[in-house]
């Protein structure tokens, strides 16, 4: 017979912390008027930490009347006691701290090593401090970049650069970018991935570039020779990013042009060429940016027509640089795999989804879109946003049809089963069957659409036919 009293253990090694009896180590934590005298164990502060271990060897060891000193100017008293409260019983709450300090803390433990809680933290801020981040840019880059080059926080700086690349407004466009640091603003204009429109980049650098030189004007017209060099030196480094065949012909007359005397004359002229005879230099150009649609089936003005279905507008066609939502690619079933379960694995809990999918030796293209969101509950999901549509002809917009969920019918608008695919309505009006195979039982649930049809069926039964590839994208307001 075993016993176990983890937590009788737990708690004993808690109150010998708070009573600090025994104690042979002395930490003064903080600096200038905030230094405050912490009292520890250093059998267990070696036994959790490779840190102490090291400063408690021969070697680093500073004693003084049998007492062990370390000095920790660099973490604040609180944050030091969250962290060795970790230490002896393995305890520590997140939620009671705020941005800030869950990203002083994450500095801390850095400092000191601790992997578990490095790690720990990371994935809090991701999953539960996306607030923050949003709302101080500046300031987490700014401290993630002085350690990123050491692979410490590669998880948290991966997501929140691809979060600003997802969603540029987050930086760019603002106030706060003209204080970032010129090496992490080359970061992001090196990126294939920002979701910005070439001009509104450059407009953006420009933008920049003068809030770094306060006293130069903001007249070109007014500039002397030296402020010109000045802004030339600033620019240097990012004019190479820039890709400037992109920008239409307007957009560089009226934005880049009064900008020339900062730009390499050849470049000027290799523009004003470009422009006037652009089929003569396909061969030279840099490629685009990653498209803000990163699709197979699709163009971009397919997306000008979903988000016109999405806020159910009769009256109203979105131009591509209106469009309110992004569309994230988050499944591709030629590429990650045609089965249900990949699917549920790619795209559940990602909130509102577009499916959009090809059918077999055709142009046409069906689809549907869930406002909510897909998992596992062999559930019905109610909603009165949610539609399906068809493209009789993809390269053709004037053959496309929508059908929302019929009055009647809200509480069956989604489907969620763990061995289907997308399913739209009762019975089902569209869904995924098998891999390849698609099927729909007269649609009822939602206005009619073209479906593609099978003439081995009838109308009393399912109507299957066979879909060559399908992509679901995570809807997300801009």
């Amino acid at each position: 017979m075993s016993f176990e009293y983890s937590q009788e253990l737990i708690n004993d090694y808690e109150k010998l912390l708070e009573n600090d009896k025994g104690y042979d180590v002395i930490i003064y934590t903080g600096e200038d008027n905030n230094i405050k005298e912490v009292r520890a164990h250093s059998l267990i502060l070696c036994i959790r930490s490779q840190y102490f271990r090291t400063a408690f060897s021969n070697e680093w060891a500073n004693k003084k009347d049998g007492m062990f000193i370390i000095r920790q100017p660099n973490i604040s008293p609180q944050i030091f006691k969250i962290i060795l409260r970790f230490l002896y019983c393995g305890k520590i709450d997140l939620e009671k701290l705020q941005g800030p300090e869950l990203l002083n803390l994450l500095l801390a433990v850095d400092e000191l090593s601790i992997q578990t809680l490095i790690t720990c933290i990371q994935e809090y801020l991701i999953n539960h401090q996306y607030e923050y981040l949003r709302l101080n840019p500046i300031e987490i880059l700014e401290t993630i970049y002085q350690v990123y080059h050491h692979n410490t926080f590669t998880g948290l700086w991966n997501f929140f650069i691809e979060t600003i690349c997802e969603k540029p407004e987050i930086l760019f466009n603002s106030d706060k970018l003209i204080r970032l640091r010129a090496p992490i603003l080359e970061l992001f204009l090196n990126r294939d991935d920002l979701l910005l429109d070439e001009i509104e980049i450059w407009d953006n650098l420009i933008k920049w570039c003068l809030a770094q030189h306060p006293s130069i004007q903001h007249d070109v017209e007014k500039w002397n020779k030296e402020e010109v060099t000045i802004l030339e030196r600033t620019l240097q480094k990012f004019i190479p990013l820039i890709r400037f065949h992109h920008i239409s012909s307007e957009d560089f007359h009226l934005e880049v042009y009064p900008f020339k005397v900062l730009l390499p004359e050849d470049l000027i002229n290799n523009l004003l060429s470009f422009y006037m005879t652009p089929n003569k230099f396909n061969d030279n150009i840099q490629i685009p940016r990653k498209p803000k649609y990163d699709t197979v089936i699709v163009k971009p003005q397919h997306f000008a027509i979903f988000s016109k279905w999405i806020e159910k507008k009769t009256d109203t066609q979105y131009n591509l640089k209106d469009i309110p939502y992004y569309f994230k690619l988050i499944y591709r079933a030629s590429r990650d795999g045609n089965t249900a379960e990949v699917f549920h694995n790619k795209c559940d809990n990602k909130g509102a989804t577009l499916v959009v999918a090809k059918v077999t030796d055709s142009e046409q293209i069906v689809g549907g879109y869930n406002p909510l969101y897909w998992d596992t509950s062999n559930t019905y999901k109610f909603t009165k946003s949610s539609f399906i549509f068809s493209f009789r002809n993809r390269t053709n917009l004037q053959t496309a049809k929508v059908g929302y969920i019929n009055d009647g019918y809200f509480r069956y608008s989604i489907y969620c089963h763990q061995h289907y695919g997308p399913t739209f309505g009762n019975g089902h009006d569209l869904f995924q069957y098998n891999d390849t195979v698609w099927k729909s039982y007269n649609v009822f649930s939602y206005s009619k659409i073209d479906i593609p049809t099978n003439p081995n069926t009838n109308i009393y039964s399912y109507n299957d036919f066979n879909v060559e590839d399908y992509e679901v994208f995570q809807v997300i307001e801009k």
